[in-house]
C-alpha cells in the first residue's frame, strides 16, 4: 500500500493533469475540487509535513435520498414511482428532477434548507398529479418546469417570492382563461414562458411584461384582440400555433417592435395578418394550415427601402389555398432568397 503522503501527493498532481471527458456527468467536474491557493500550487508543505487532505475532497454534500442518482449538485428522481418529495436533498441541489412521479401534494417543508442555492436552481416536477402550484417554491429559483399535471389554478401571489425567474413551463395542465387570478404574477421576472395544451380560449392576461417567449401553442383560442399584445412590448418569439385563432385585430402586432419569429400556423386565418411589414425585425413567419386566399403585394415587406432593418428568412404559406402562381414576385422583396419561402402544394 503506498504511504499516505505520497498517495496525497499523488492526488494533488493530478489536478494539473488535461481535463478529459469520459462521461455525461463530467461537464461539471469543475465545481467538485476547490481550486488551489499559490502555497498549496508551488507544492509547499504544511505545518505538520503532510499535505492536507481535506483540501482534497469536494464541497458538494454527500446527501442523496434512496433510489435517485446524484452527481455534483444535481438529483434525478424521476420516474421512481414517488408519492412524496423525498427527504434529505442536500441544500447544495442547483436541479432537482422529480418528473414523471405520483406525487399530487407538495408540503410547506418539502423545500426546507434549500433557500440558500446559489447558482441556477431549478425544479423539473411534471408528469406528476399535483391539483395546485406549490406555494413554498424556493426564493432563488430560475426555472420550474411544472407541465402535465392537474392544475386548473393560478392564484394571485404564488409566485410572490420568485423575482429573477428565466422559464415556467406550465402547459398540459387543464387551465382556463378564468383559471388565472388577477395578480397571479405580480412582481415576477420572467424571460419564457408556455402553456400549451391547455383550455385557453384567448391569451391571458397580466402575464409578466418581461417576457422574451410566449407560448401558447395547442389551445382554443379565437382571435386576438387590440389589448391582448399591449403589455409585451420585449417579445422576440410568440407561439400562437394550433389553435383556433380567425381574426386579428388591426394593430395588435403594433406594440410587439423587437418581434423575430411568429408562430401562427394550424389556424382558420383566411389572409395575412395585418401590421407584419411594420414590424422591422421580424424574420421568421408560420402561416401555414390555414385558409388564407391570397397575398397582396405588400402583406409582408414595408414601401420603400432602409425601412426594415431585418430581411426575412423564413416565411412558410404551404397548406393554405393560396394560387400561388398569382402572387407577384415584389411580394417577397425583402426576403433572403427564394429558398426562404415556401408555398407548397394545398390539398383540400
Amino acid at each position: 500500500m503506498l504511504p499516505l503522503w505520497l498517495l496525497a501527493s499523488l492526488l494533488a498532481v493530478s489536478q494539473t493533469l488535461p481535463f478529459e471527458q469520459k462521461g455525461f456527468w463530467d461537464f461539471t467536474l469543475d465545481d467538485g475540487l476547490p481550486m488551489l491557493n499559490d502555497e498549496e500550487a508551488s507544492g509547499a508543505e504544511t505545518t505538520s509535513g503532510v499535505p492536507d487532505l481535506d483540501s482534497l475532497t469536494p464541497t458538494f454534500s454527500a446527501m442523496c435520498p434512496f433510489g435517485c442518482h446524484c452527481h455534483l449538485r444535481v438529483v434525478q428522481c424521476s420516474d421512481l414511482g414517488l408519492k412524496a418529495v423525498p427527504k434529505e436533498i442536500s441544500p447544495d441541489t442547483t436541479l432537482l428532477d422529480l418528473q414523471n412521479n405520483d406525487i399530487s401534494e407538495l408540503r410547506r417543508d418539502d423545500f426546507k434548507g434549500l433557500q440558500h442555492l446559489y447558482v441556477s436552481p431549478k425544479l423539473y416536477i411534471s408528469k406528476n398529479h399535483l391539483v395546485e402550484i406549490p406555494p413554498n417554491l424556493p426564493s432563488s429559483l430560475v426555472e420550474l418546469r411544472i407541465h402535465d399535471n392537474r392544475i386548473r389554478k393560478v392564484p394571485k401571489g404564488v409566485f410572490s417570492g420568485l423575482r429573477h425567474m428565466n422559464c415556467i413551463e406550465m402547459g398540459g395542465n387543464p387551465l382556463e382563461n378564468s383559471g388565472f387570478e388577477p395578480g397571479a404574477f405580480d412582481g415576477l421576472k420572467l424571460n419564457y414562458l408556455r402553456i400549451s395544451e391547455a383550455k385557453l380560449t384567448g391569451i391571458p392576461k397580466d402575464l409578466p411584461e418581461t417576457l422574451n417567449e410566449l407560448h401558447l401553442d395547442h389551445n382554443r383560442i379565437q382571435a386576438i384582440e387590440l389589448e391582448d399584445l399591449l403589455r409585451y412590448s420585449k417579445l422576440y418569439r410568440l407561439g400562437l400555433g394550433h389553435n383556433q385563432i380567425r381574426m386579428i385585430e388591426n394593430g395588435s402586432l403594433s406594440f410587439l417592435p423587437t418581434l423575430r419569429e411568429l408562430h401562427l400556423d394550424n389556424n382558420k386565418l383566411s389572409k395575412v395578418p395585418s401590421g407584419l411589414p411594420d414590424l422591422k425585425l421580424l424574420q421568421v413567419v408560420y402561416l401555414h394550415t390555414n385558409n388564407i386566399t391570397k397575398v397582396g403585394v405588400n402583406d409582408f415587406c414595408p414601401v420603400g427601402f432602409g425601412v426594415k432593418r431585418a430581411y426575412y428568412n423564413g416565411i412558410s404559406l404551404f397548406n393554405n389555398p393560396v394560387p400561388y402562381w398569382e402572387v407577384q414576385p415584389a411580394t417577397f422583396r425583402c426576403v433572403t432568397d427564394r429558398l426562404a419561402i415556401q408555398f407548397g402544394n394545398y390539398k383540400k
